[in-house]
């Protein structure tokens, strides 16, 4: 196998590095992983820079082909290294699987106010005091409605899939800073949080913001 390298932030707040993280650990691929700090603007910087397509974290390198945007990333190892050999992490059927890349797709796409307002700073270091502003309060309020209707079990489509966490570190970003949400919305996510590559990741040293 030819080796997998991950470039991350190196602070371990990206969502999307997370979500390629994740789905290295649950494939059970052996990956060696390297941190960019952004705070310095390394992403901008050689050697990073001229590594891949856009300068963005994360990156997957394996073999000749260098790799960004985390659903691309994604997609490429559940294709490149398929179930049964190795853990899905989009589900099988086309149905469910399109519902997951829709998923994924509006939670990179929307709630910026949200995540502007929430950044995952309050999901993995410290809840901030500020509270929502209307549009803040607004994304909030569309993405626990939407989670409400997408979250009908312990999984969003059966079985658990990376859009699971995903879905869930979105309703952290609120859930994790003290802000309401509904109960049934706090066990999923809960559920989701104990999964042993959340936890891996969610161990990783952060230290301080700089700024």
């Amino acid at each position: 196998m030819q080796e997998l390298i991950l470039y991350v932030d190196s602070r371990f707040t990206s969502p999307w590095a997370l979500s390629v993280f994740q789905t290295l650990t649950e494939k059970q691929l052996p990956f060696t992983l390297h941190t960019v700090d952004l705070d310095k603007g390394e992403q901008q910087q050689a050697p990073f820079r001229d590594l891949g397509l856009t300068g963005r974290v994360p990156l997957l390198v394996h073999g000749d082909l260098r790799l960004a945007e985390s659903s691309a990333i994604v997609e490429y190892l559940e294709e490149a290294f398929p179930p049964p050999a190795w853990q899905a992490v989009l589900p099988g059927g086309l149905e469910q699987r399109a519902r997951a890349r829709q998923v994924m797709a509006w939670l990179r796409s929307d709630l910026m106010a949200l995540r502007a307002e929430r950044s995952t700073e309050v999901v993995f270091c410290a809840p901030t005091q500020a509270p929502l502003t209307a549009a803040g309060q607004a994304a909030a309020d569309r993405l626990t409605g939407i989670a409400e209707r997408l979250v009908k079990g312990e999984h969003l489509f059966g079985e658990w899939c990376i859009a699971d966490s995903e879905l869930a570190l979105a309703l952290n970003r609120l859930i994790l800073n003290g802000d309401p949400v509904p109960e049934r919305l706090k066990a999923y996510c809960a559920a989701q949080w104990q999964r042993d590559s959340v936890r891996q990741w969610a161990a990783k040293p952060r230290g301080q913001a700089r700024g």
